[in-house]
């Protein structure tokens, strides 16, 4: 069964960087070539963010924190990470991928779906251009890549996965670097692969799939629908089956709308107080809001997202009416969430974000509004504040982001939102926590 066979076949390319992260910084420190090198916080919080291929032969991968891959890896090296490098580069990546197609769906910064199928009469088959644009990355760039050439998305995805480098017990030995299947090749490429390797079998999936002998993708196609939708569940199982064989309509979605805007942050050491709480949803929303407003929308939901020292987590939202884009009506808002949680067991981690974007619009407000406590209204603290985040946005863009700051954050500034998103270094955990 297979659902392929069109006349003339989609020719989708999945474009993903190697240890992307790691590879940009091996390119400004090129004595650690060779070395296992690790991207992230590098203190007992710190989460890894990429790894480079001699530092995965010791299990060493991205999400693990960072003690972990310290005790796997004691001699890898571990860097901080430069997430505005990283962004700059990736946009580099995509001007390179431009030149070759208008439909990109880019995924994160180091991966992105092209659709080529009509670029084939000017720069040849699938994986010629697949070749052409690793060359020219590497090239270019001096950054390696894999490149994976199908008729769909989630084999050519698939395919990208099995063009890298190959990491074996005795050492790194370099992948195909693109790999193509063919259109008709595509069950064949398949039905062998363990099951893990579609998308939507996570651990309680594959669980229910092994206790029913089902471990590769062939085994599940042996199965029959009818029983497959017994097992995981009619609508799971239907995704499944389409998949296992080769099932995939998806198109490449040149636009993709952002949807959110968030910032977070681990601290080297617990919060336990509310005053220094606040400082830091004051932090953090700045930022939110500064990226907001880049955007050119308002918000209608905020949220807040507090970890505590025994590492539960809640998240807590507010819708406060009119849509809002200055860091005091986002604070403002928060603030009724803020005056019900208690940081005293102590807080690891606190992160803001927005959603629900609308074009801004200020309204006329015929009335003082406050509340009971005599505070001003979310929407009157946004009005009010509009001209100031402005002027504030303008200095941003001649003089860099930290020429201007709140107030209430000058006294303990730490390193901008965002600077350390894999968690605090060595050097900030060392650090005297009553330090102002």
């Amino acid at each position: 069964m297979n659902d392929m066979s069109s006349v003339t076949p989609r020719s989708i390319l999945h474009v993903d960087m190697d240890a992307f992260y790691v590879s940009v910084e091996m390119r400004r420190h090129p004595e650690l070539v060779g070395r296992p090198v690790v991207v992230g916080g590098s203190g007992a919080r710190g989460v890894v963010a990429a790894a480079n291929y001699e530092a995965r032969r010791f299990g060493v991968f991205s999400a693990m924190s960072s003690s972990k891959a310290r005790r796997l890896c004691p001699e890898a090296v571990f860097l901080s990470g430069d997430h505005p490098l990283y962004a700059e580069v990736s946009r580099q990546v995509l001007d390179i991928f431009a030149d070759f197609t208008p439909h990109i769906e880019p995924i994160a910064l180091d991966e992105a779906f092209l659709d080529v199928s009509g670029s084939r009469n000017l720069f040849g088959d699938g994986a010629s251009i697949g070749h052409l644009i690793r060359n020219r990355i590497t090239d270019e760039l001096d950054l390696p890549s894999s490149v994976g050439v199908a008729t769909s998305k989630f084999i050519a995805k698939l395919a990208s996965k099995r063009a890298k480098p190959i990491v074996t017990v005795t050492g790194v030995r370099p992948g195909p670097g693109v790999l193509e299947v063919a259109p008709g090749t595509e069950l064949e490429f398949l039905h062998p692969l363990p099951i893990q390797a579609l998308w939507g079998v996570g651990p309680v999936t594959f669980t229910k799939l092994e206790r029913i002998g089902v471990r590769r993708v062939g085994d599940l196609v042996d199965l029959g629908r009818a029983a497959l939708e017994v097992a995981v569940g009619r609508s799971v199982g239907r995704h499944l089956f389409d998949l296992a064989n080769g099932i995939d309509h998806r198109t490449v979605e040149s636009t993709r709308d952002v949807k959110s805007i968030s910032h977070e942050e681990t601290f080297a050491h617990d919060i336990t107080d509310r005053e220094s709480m606040r400082i830091e949803v004051v932090r953090l929303a700045d930022a939110v809001a500064s990226r907001l407003r880049r955007h050119g929308s308002a918000a209608r939901t905020i949220h807040l997202k507090v970890r505590f020292a025994n590492f539960e987590s809640i998240t807590r939202s507010i819708t406060p009416g009119p849509p809002v884009s200055s860091a005091p009506a986002l604070v403002r808002a928060l603030d009724e969430i803020l005056d019900v949680i208690d940081p005293s067991p102590g807080i690891r981690l606190v992160g803001v974000g927005v959603s629900g974007f609308v074009e801004p619009v200020e309204q006329m407000s015929l009335l003082d509004l406050t509340d009971e406590d005599g505070r001003r209204s979310t929407a009157d603290t946004d009005r009010e504040w509009s001209p100031a985040s402005s002027a504030v946005d303008r200095i941003r863009d001649r003089f860099g982001h930290d020429a201007i700051n709140p107030a209430s954050v000058l006294r303990d500034r730490g390193p901008s939102p965002g600077s350390r998103p894999w968690g605090p270094d060595e050097t900030a955990e060392s650090a005297d926590p009553e330090a102002v």
